[in-house]
């Protein structure tokens, strides 16, 4: 068994005086992926949000590395737990290379150091011919990967803390290579131990990233499982009101969802 690195146990979150989540209960292992899916107004982001201190929990508990998550101080967690969100707003004049350095300010570790694993996140990402360009001169999809550079550069080595990588729709703005490219860095950083929460749209990615697959649907959890357990046509059915088909991948062996 793995080690424990977030527990979220009983949650519920109001918003605007309506119930955003209820009962949610959600453990995420070390080197585990666990991808969040559900209809628009599930309460996917609110998840999230509430995971990373942005939303008051009404009841429940988040525990991350042993410890409640509002005892950690801002720098301590940002050390060790990075969020991509689902839209990054940046309208100043920074590089490339600048923005992904903005990942590495809570680390007290030297420039030269900082730069090599900003360089090595950038490779990662596909955007090493940017380094130099403003980042407010690329694409959505570009922006997109510099942004996962940064946040990748955030929890890039390994301490003495457990490490958590929460992504909001990675995929979103990207060709359909470098959504291919969303599996291959999730993979990456599970194979060092990190534990990975995100959510995805599209349900054939999230059956080729995910350890666990969470369905949610009104704020609560309607199921959860691996792949093959969650994603089949009842549920597709139920909770996201499609007809569709699944079949097996043949090369990977992933499900394909075809509607």
């Amino acid at each position: 068994m793995s080690d424990m690195t977030l527990e979220v146990s009983d949650l519920a979150v109001e918003i605007s005086t309506s119930m955003a989540l209820r009962d949610i209960n959600l453990a995420l292992d070390a080197g585990s992926v666990t991808v969040i899916i559900g209809p628009n107004g599930a309460g996917k982001t609110s998840l999230l949000r509430a995971i990373c201190n942005d939303l008051e929990l009404i009841a429940g508990s988040i525990v991350f590395d042993k410890q409640p998550m509002h005892a950690w101080s801002v720098q301590e967690r940002a050390k060790c737990l990075a969020i991509l969100p689902q839209r990054s707003s940046l309208e100043f004049p920074f590089t490339v290379n600048e923005v992904v350095s903005l990942g590495r300010i809570p680390h007290s570790t030297s420039h030269r150091h900082n730069q090599d694993i900003v360089r090595q996140a950038l490779e990662l990402v596909d955007c090493s011919q940017f380094a130099d360009r403003f980042y407010i001169n690329l694409s959505g999809g570009e922006k997109q990967r510099v942004q996962l550079a940064r946040v990748a550069a955030q929890i890039w080595e390994e301490q003495d803390n457990a490490r958590c990588l929460i992504l909001d729709e990675p995929s979103s703005s990207l060709d359909l290579a470098h959504q291919a490219m969303i599996v291959d860095i999730v993979q990456y950083f599970a194979a060092q131990g990190v534990a990975i929460l995100t959510v995805l749209h599209d349900l054939n990615l999230a059956s080729k990233c995910a350890n666990t697959l969470v369905t949610l649907s009104d704020g609560e959890i309607v199921s959860a499982g691996n792949p093959t357990e969650v994603l089949t046509e009842s549920m597709l059915r139920d909770v996201f009101g499609i007809e569709a088909t699944i079949s097996q991948n043949e090369r990977d062996g992933s499900l394909l969802v075809a509607t």
